[in-house]
């Protein structure tokens, strides 16, 4: 079976998480922890460093060491190789026994971000996958996003699964208004999906459209995937795409698309059927939107 793999992004740094069906919760990658910590990309120095706390920590005969268990994580030769990893608890222990400032911020960052909006959406959108909520002739609808964005915000936005009434901008981009929305929600849908160039303008049209009031770009990213598997048997591996890259050829397709469908282009997998695969997308999708 695959494992159920979940990626935290911490300023930029990935914080790989594996589900433990025994004991039902995540255990988060030691040497990500330590990386994202002190801000360290260099996988030796992480490894290094993890060895020498790991020593003072046994020491002290702190619990954090007793409580690490072994995984199986894809390593820098691209081979998966046993990791030390802890679950939510040792994560918290493990940082409050580096003494600096990085360590206070990150825990503060940690012990928030699963309990925030996005991080209670994000739950719900990793049960998409064994979910059946959208019908397979409902797929390229208004209806079908609106179903994903009920099932992502449901319980958390009161509009959740409702077409705004208001208009909104963001970053100075304004977004169709909403006395002529429904119209356009209504053009968007009849556009055809059958090839990439007609999918990737309908999903620019969408985005120009922005339905809701918030949590578009997740719903949104979610409805594409679904339109790329139905029409091409194809979905977008959201991990070979840079943030600020996406970003910015998104902003650009409000003009001019050909950016954001290189972009896709080169992203498109026929891992359809991979789980972790979708797992990672979702985690990537809300990565997108953090704030710098």
């Amino acid at each position: 079976m695959a494992q159920k793999v979940s990626i935290r992004f911490y300023k930029d740094n990935k914080v790989r998480a594996v589900w433990n069906d025994e004991q039902n919760k995540w255990f988060f990658s030691v040497l990500d922890l330590i990386g994202a910590i002190n801000q360290q990309d260099d996988y030796q120095k992480n490894r290094n460093y993890w060895k020498y706390l790991k020593a003072k920590l046994k020491e002290s005969g702190s619990e954090v060491v007793s409580a690490t268990t072994q995984l199986r994580l894809l390593a820098p030769d691209g081979k998966r190789r046993l990791s030390d990893a802890i679950d939510y608890d040792g994560v918290i222990s493990l940082a409050k026994s580096i003494p600096n400032n990085k360590a206070t911020a990150f825990l503060d960052w940690f012990t928030y971000s699963d309990n925030s909006i996005d991080g209670q959406s994000r739950k719900k959108a990793y049960t998409l996958w064994e979910s059946n909520i959208i019908a397979d002739n409902e797929i390229g609808t208004v209806k079908a996003l609106q179903k994903i964005h009920a099932y992502l915000f449901g319980g958390l936005y009161d509009f959740a699964g409702k077409i705004r009434t208001k208009t909104i901008w963001k970053d100075g981009t304004l977004f169709c208004r909403a006395e002529y929305l429904l119209y356009n929600l209504k053009q968007i849908e009849q556009m055809p999906q059958s090839t990439y160039d007609e999918i990737v303008n309908k999903y620019v049209e969408m985005n120009m459209a922005h339905p809701f009031m918030e949590g578009n770009g997740r719903s949104t990213r979610i409805w594409l995937d679904l339109i790329f598997r139905k029409s091409l048997r194809k979905c977008v591996d959201w991990s070979m795409i840079d943030k600020k890259i996406y970003l910015r050829a998104m902003h650009a397709s409000t003009t001019d698309s050909k950016y954001i469908k290189s972009l896709l282009l080169q992203a498109l997998t026929d891992q359809i059927n991979d789980r972790e695969l979708f797992m990672k997308g979702i985690d990537y999708s809300y990565y997108y939107e953090q704030e710098e």
